[in-house]
C-alpha cells in the first residue's frame, strides 16, 4: 500500500483553500458542506483549521510508520494501535485511515500472508570472512560492507551466526555502553543496508532471507550462509585425525588449507565486545594448536628444517607452550643438531623453574634422556 492511500479521505489542501478562499459566509457554507450541515455556523474557522492541522499529524505518522514497514521488511502487519491513535488525533469527525489490506499484486504484503514465500527461489551464498578485517562475497565477488559500525554490528551477527543478536546487546556493543539517542534509528539504517548489500536480488518487499528478524532482534541464517571461522574448525578438527591414522601428508594439507584462512585476527572490528571475546580466545588457542599441528607433520614427512625454521619463532613468541617445545628439540635433533636440541629443552626447564617454580612436563624430561641416549625411536 502507498502512502498515497492514507490521504484518499481527505484532500487537505484544498479543505484549507475552501475555509481561506471565502469571506465569513464562504467559510460558513465550507463548514456546513464539509460537516453535512450537523455543525453549520456553531464551530469557528480556527477550530477547523486546527482539525485540519491534527489530520496532517496523523497523516505524518502514517507515512512515517509505512516508510519504515517497506524498509525493514517487519514480519508482521501494522498494529490496530496505530490507526487508533490516527483518528484519535485527528478528532470525532475526521475519517479514520483504513489498515492496510493485503494486495495479489502490488502493496504492502507482510511475510506471513504471501502464498508464493515458500516457491522463491533460495539466495545467493553469502561467504563470510572474519579471521581478519570482515569480508563478504556472493557468488565469488566482494561486496561493500559499508561504514565502520554497520560493519561492526555484522561481525556481531556473523560471530553469533544461526542465534538472534537483541538488538540491545548490538547497541551496547556498537556504542560502548553510551549508546545517542539516535542509536536505534541508526541501527535499523544498518541493518537495512546490509539487507540490501546481503540480498541484491531481492524483490521489494519480500521478506529478508539472509539477515532476519527474530523477534527484538536479528541473526544471520546459518542455512544460507559460510563462515571461514567454521571451516578453519572444520580443518582443524580433520588434521588432527589425519595424524592419529598416521596420514601426516592429509593432515599437512588441512593444517595449511585452515592457517591460510587467516588474515590478521578473529572478528578484528569487535574482538573486546562481551559476547565476541570468548570466541575470539578459543579460535586463537585453535589457532597456535593448528600451527604445532602442522610442525609435527612437517618433522613427520621428514621436512625438519621447515619445521625448525617454523618452531624456531613461534617457541619465542609462546615460550610456555611446552608441545611446541618439545617438537622445536625433536626437529632440531632429526636435523643433526643434537646440542642445539637439548640446549632448547635445558633454558625452557630454566625458565619454568624460575618463572613459575615447576619443573618441565614428563614428556620433555622423556625426551631430554632419549637424545642424549640417541635413542633409535627418535629417527
Amino acid at each position: 500500500m502507498s502512502t498515497e492511500a492514507v490521504n484518499e479521505e481527505i484532500d487537505f489542501g484544498e479543505l484549507t483553500a475552501d475555509l481561506r478562499g471565502g469571506g465569513r459566509r464562504g467559510q460558513d457554507n465550507v463548514v456546513g458542506q464539509r460537516l453535512g450541515g450537523s455543525s453549520r455556523g456553531t464551530r469557528s474557522v480556527a477550530e477547523l483549521e486546527r482539525e485540519v492541522r491534527e489530520l496532517r499529524q496523523a497523516n505524518e505518522t502514517l507515512k512515517m510508520y509505512f516508510t519504515m514497514a517497506l524498509e525493514l521488511d517487519l514480519q508482521s502487519p501494522p498494529p490496530a494501535a496505530v490507526f487508533e491513535m490516527a483518528r484519535e488525533r485527528a478528532g470525532a469527525h475526521a475519517v479514520a485511515p483504513r489498515p492496510p489490506a493485503p494486495r495479489p499484486h502490488g502493496g504492502v504484503r507482510w511475510a506471513q500472508e504471501d502464498p508464493e514465500e515458500a516457491r522463491d527461489a533460495p539466495p545467493a551464498k553469502v561467504e563470510f570472512r572474519v579471521l581478519g578485517p570482515i569480508e563478504a562475497t556472493i557468488g565469488g565477488r566482494h561486496v561493500d560492507l559499508g561504514a565502520t559500525k554497520q560493519r561492526a554490528a555484522l561481525t556481531l551477527l556473523v560471530s553469533q551466526v544461526g542465534q538472534p543478536v537483541s538488538v540491545d546487546v548490538l547497541v551496547e556493543a556498537l556504542w560502548d555502553g553510551q549508546p545517542p539517542q539516535s542509536a536505534i534509528s541508526s541501527l535499523h539504517a544498518y541493518i537495512a543496508n546490509l539487507r540490501r548489500v546481503l540480498e541484491p536480488d531481492r524483490a521489494p518487499r519480500k521478506p529478508a532471507k539472509v539477515l532476519r528478524t527474530r523477534g527484538r532482534g536479528y541473526l544471520l541464517d546459518n542455512g544460507v550462509v559460510d563462515v571461514d571461522a567454521h571451516r578453519f574448525g572444520t580443518c582443524a578438527t580433520a588434521g588432527w585425525q589425519a595424524l592419529d591414522r598416521c596420514d601426516p601428508q592429509k593432515a599437512l594439507d588441512e593444517f595449511e588449507a585452515g592457517l591460510a584462512l587467516w588474515r590478521g585476527g578473529a572478528y578484528a572490528e569487535v574482538s573486546d565486545a562481551t559476547h565476541v571475546s570468548p570466541e575470539v580466545v578459543r579460535l586463537e588457542e585453535l589457532r597456535l594448536s593448528v600451527v604445532e599441528g602442522r610442525c609435527a607433520a612437517l618433522i613427520a614427512v621428514g621436512a625438519h628444517e621447515v619445521a625448525v625454521s617454523e618452531l624456531a619463532g613461534f617457541t619465542q613468541a609462546h615460550p610456555l607452550r611446552e608441545y611446541g617445545c618439545e617438537l622445536f628439540s625433536l626437529a632440531l635433533y632429526r636435523a643433526g643438531r643434537q646440542a642445539d636440541a637439548l640446549s632448547v629443552l635445558r633454558i625452557h626447564q630454566r625458565r619454568m623453574a624460575e618463572d613459575l617454580g615447576i619443573s618441565s612436563s614428563p614428556a620433555l624430561q622423556r625426551l631430554e634422556v632419549e637424545i642424549l641416549r640417541q635413542a633409535p625411536t627418535l629417527d
